[in-house]
């Protein structure tokens, strides 16, 4: 019987999950500049671990997909809105399970395709989701209510269950 050395679905929730995290997801900086489909030298070539990759920083959707590269569920390198419209390597997740993807922004955006600039996080159970975002500047673990108390990501757009497990196959930032 073939055995599989990836990481499983946390067993431990909120901060605890985020604590058990290897170095390289918890010490993360916040880098807008560095997001998925960047051209270098803003986005190296795809690292085999998934984390060195992270080390010139990320935004919140490249943190999120490195996540979830760590527990073996690969994302295309996908910008929010083309995250929220795809249907190929993720699907509506309603309710939210461990390891899904939730999207926060301020509101449809005149012109612009539902989920355009959308924050992006890793739900990690009831209450908790893992991110990275400019005001923290590292990532951390935040309630829904601390989204809705801002703004900017005031409005829980929906959550996206990846469904293309990691292959071995590389992946772009």
């Amino acid at each position: 019987m073939p055995s599989d050395a990836r990481p499983q679905v946390p067993s431990v929730r909120g901060p605890v999950a985020f604590d058990a995290l290897p170095g390289a997801l918890r010490n993360v900086a916040y880098s807008g500049v560095r997001h998925p489909g960047a051209t270098p030298p803003e986005c190296p070539s795809y690292a085999a671990d998934g984390n060195s990759a992270l080390t010139g920083g990320a935004n919140c959707q490249r943190y999120a997909y490195a996540v979830l590269r760590h527990f073996g569920l690969l994302v295309p390198p996908l910008r929010s809105a083309e995250l929220w419209a795809d249907r190929d390597a993720t699907r509506p997740a309603d309710p939210t399970r461990p390891l899904d993807l939730v999207l926060f922004d301020a509101g449809p955006v005149a012109d612009r395709p539902p989920g355009y600039g959308a924050h992006v996080g890793v739900h990690l159970g009831p209450d908790q989701v893992l991110h990275l975002c400019r005001e923290v500047g590292r990532p951390a673990v935040w309630r829904y209510a601390d989204f809705a108390a801002r703004p900017r990501y005031a409005r829980f757009l929906g959550a996206k269950r990846v469904v293309v497990a990691n292959s071995g196959a590389e992946g772009g930032c």
